[in-house]
């Protein structure tokens, strides 16, 4: 599902960030391991079509991702991947299931509330589903980002840093609904982090 081949990313002239060939197939989790500067954010966001520009070979599916045009890529990228980020980029003006149903409604897909609704219940949100992001805990409101990110039932999920902010309770009830979420999907799940509480949760690990 994801194949990364000789792939390297420049910042500046003077800057380049090369990275490991790797393949995860469909279904499969991984994480990103390495310290602060690595470029475990510059590989999720290249896997993610927002960084352009690279050297090698990314391909998702078996779409290579430097083939697309940038409205090509938005919509591959609103059909296909899903972003779960540390801070979760809610909107605070829209109520939780709003915030839900943006996802098919910027990818151009109908939007289904009731799926919405079925995924928000799924993850312990139903009381939550006409609330105000502004009244929910940051614990609920991750998970408000994981239910947006697999909206619209992605290949590939990708979480940066999903956990570093969270105690042993909440990061543990995260990682739980993301392995759970991409399980039911079927979809490929990549964790970039320095958590060391997520090795015992996902064994295969890639170390930049």
């Amino acid at each position: 599902m994801v194949a990364v081949s000789k792939l390297s990313f420049s910042y500046t002239p003077d800057r380049s960030i090369s990275f490991p060939d790797f393949a995860l197939a469909k279904g499969e989790h991984c994480l990103l391991l390495g310290e602060s500067g690595s470029g475990k954010t510059t590989l999720l966001h290249l896997l993610g079509g927002l960084l352009r520009g690279y050297n090698g070979s990314l391909q998702v599916g078996s779409t290579e991702l430097a083939s697309l045009s940038e409205s090509a890529l938005d919509k591959f990228r609103g059909k296909n991947i899903g972003f779960v980020f540390q801070k979760n980029h809610l909107i605070s003006a829209l109520s939780v299931e709003k915030n839900v149903i943006m996802s098919p409604y910027l990818a151009g897909i109908n939007i289904d509330k009731a799926h919405a609704h079925e995924v928000l219940t799924s993850l312990g949100l139903a009381s939550k589903i006409k609330s105000s992001v502004k009244e929910i805990s940051q614990g609920q409101a991750q998970r408000v980002a994981i239910a947006r990110a697999v909206m619209n039932h992605p290949a590939v999920i990708l979480a940066d840093e999903p956990t570093s902010a969270l105690d042993d309770k909440n990061c543990a009830l995260v990682s739980n609904l993301l392995l759970d979420v991409a399980s039911r999907n079927n979809a490929t799940l990549v964790v970039a982090t320095h958590d060391q509480r997520l090795k015992d949760k996902i064994k295969n690990q890639i170390v930049l």
